[in-house]
């Protein structure tokens, strides 16, 4: 039966051990995935909108970094080549885009930031056919915890 106090030196014994490391970091995912997805595009169809239903490879990517200092990662999401057809009218879109997310958090006095990045993008054939999404969001807190930078850029746009 493991008691209060080698459970405590247990768990300061593990932050002592990552603390004193000089450097980690690694990729944790790499990978290409066949995926399915089916977004309302409101532009299609002239106007009247139409669900596509898109299929294909994206393509992930997250990594990891610690060292005594600070914490940080990224992940990265990107479509490559996944295509599909509107359910209405038969028309072909392609998904491109980027969808990024990074964070950064000091070990020492608790400042820490986070990025989010999306441009989400279904291309279709003939004018007025594409689906714009944009995003660009960001937070940052000071070394008391509060926030000093806050904001959120969003557009949807139908071209």
């Amino acid at each position: 039966m493991k008691t209060r106090s080698s459970i405590v030196g247990a768990c300061l014994g593990a932050v002592w051990t990552v603390g004193t490391l000089p450097c980690y970091a690694a990729v944790q995912v790499n990978e290409s995935t066949d995926i399915g997805l089916s977004v309302f595009v409101p532009c299609a169809a002239d106007g009247a909108g139409e669900i596509v239903d898109l299929s294909g490879p994206l393509h992930t990517l997250i990594t990891f970094t610690i060292n005594s200092n600070a914490v940080s990662g990224v992940e990265h999401f990107q479509p490559q080549g996944i295509t599909g057809f509107g359910e209405t009218t038969g028309t072909k879109f392609q998904a491109t885009g980027v969808t990024t997310t990074s964070f950064k958090s000091s070990l020492q006095n608790g400042q820490a930031n986070e990025t989010f990045i999306n441009r989400f993008l279904i291309i279709g054939a003939g004018p007025g056919n594409n689906f714009l999404v944009r995003e660009a969001a960001h937070i940052t807190f000071n070394t008391s915890g509060a926030v000093t930078v806050l904001f959120d850029d969003f557009s949807i746009e139908c071209k």
